[in-house]
């Protein structure tokens, strides 16, 4: 294995480039940083997925850990197509792993983005497409899939930091029971469960896949009960 594939931690000059390209989010600016982006951003994120998804496969063996862009790194080019924001590029680092056959973003994943001066850390589907989310509230209010995800939702809730994210709807849709116990999950598009902190120290050293495993473990029952929805 090649040196900077070996996980040392991202460094000072990491988060310095996302807060200088705030300040200077344009073409003339990227362009002229590109090498900083390339040695401070892109090397120690390649060399992250290599080593936390080693670590990962021992939660879930067909962990996807794939250190190339639309795989497991994002680029970092904004589509602003649809945006009023005009800005080039994204001034956080997003990376994941994901598991299942279906399209990356379509499956349950491990998530880490790195917006300074925050870190997130998450599990789940951002959002489902049509045919899943029909799945999924089928399996919310199924007797015993749908009491599993509000056991295991209601533990990690419980945990220090974590929170539920996913909830779009103000209605539960049309044909489900707003009475049933799990009504409040059949207002979501998509679920994922995450935790929002400062930047740790653990960030500038190999420690770092310490300390995220630490936090994706206590997820992996979500992501477990999210594989099989959408592979079953």
């Amino acid at each position: 294995m090649s040196k900077e594939l070996i996980f040392r931690g991202f460094s000072k000059k990491t988060i310095d480039f996302f807060y200088n390209l705030k300040q200077n989010n344009g073409k003339a600016w990227f362009d002229s940083h590109k090498k900083d982006y390339d040695a401070y951003v892109l090397e120690p994120a390649k060399a992250y997925v290599i080593a936390m998804g080693e670590r990962l496969k021992s939660l879930s063996p067909d962990i996807n850990a794939v250190p190339k862009f639309n795989k497991s790194l994002f680029r970092i080019y904004r589509d602003t197509r649809f945006s009023l924001d005009k800005s080039p590029y994204k001034t956080h680092m997003g990376i994941f792993f994901w598991e299942g056959k279906r399209p990356r973003m379509e499956c349950s994943g491990f998530y880490f983005h790195l917006e300074p001066p925050k870190l997130i850390l998450g599990v789940g589907i951002y959002m489902f497409p049509r045919d899943l989310l029909d799945k999924y509230r089928n399996s919310v209010v199924d007797p015993e899939y749908g009491e599993e995800l509000s056991g295991i939702i209601s533990k990690i809730s419980r945990m220090k930091g974590y929170e539920l994210g996913g909830k779009h709807y103000k209605r539960v849709p049309a044909g489900y029971d707003s009475s049933h116990p799990n009504a409040g999950l059949l207002l979501h598009n998509g679920l994922y469960l995450g935790q929002e902190t400062d930047i740790p120290d653990e960030l500038y050293s190999s420690s770092l896949i310490d300390y995220c495993w630490k936090r994706f473990h206590p997820l992996a029952p979500l992501h477990r009960w999210l594989v099989s929805m959408t592979t079953g």
